[in-house]
């Protein structure tokens, strides 16, 4: 059992920045790759960027590129987003997620992912 708390969702105005943080705990949650996906308003959930605690490899949506930024703070057991230049269409919930299918950070798995947190808003006003 791996379990994902986001923090660090709000309100912000456009053009502003957030940092997400996902604390992880449970049984050998090192083992997953980690991921953040979003989801708007009557719209599906979309995959926003993942990361492997093992060695840091990244994939970001492309949409996401330039803007996004994912790590990991290994002392904290945190992977974090840090979103930049945030315009309303970024408005959603975003989840954290783990998967043991370390693919994700080559190419797109959906959202089959094996554990999710309950997700943070993130609100962007115009």
């Amino acid at each position: 059992q791996v379990d994902l708390v986001e923090s660090g969702g709000g309100l912000v105005q456009a053009g502003g920045s957030l940092r997400l943080a996902c604390a992880a705990s449970g049984r050998n949650f090192r083992n997953y790759a980690m991921g953040w996906f979003r989801q708007a308003p009557g719209k599906e959930r979309d995959f926003v960027a993942a990361i492997t605690w093992s060695n840091g490899s990244t994939n970001y949506a492309d949409s996401m590129k330039g803007r996004f930024t994912i790590s990991i703070d290994n002392p904290k057991n945190t992977v974090n987003l840090q979103m930049n230049n945030l315009q309303p269409e970024d408005t959603a919930v975003y989840y954290c997620a783990a998967t043991l299918d370390h693919t994700i950070v080559v190419r797109d798995i959906g959202d089959d992912m094996d554990y999710w947190g309950k997700g943070t808003l993130v609100t962007v006003s115009s």
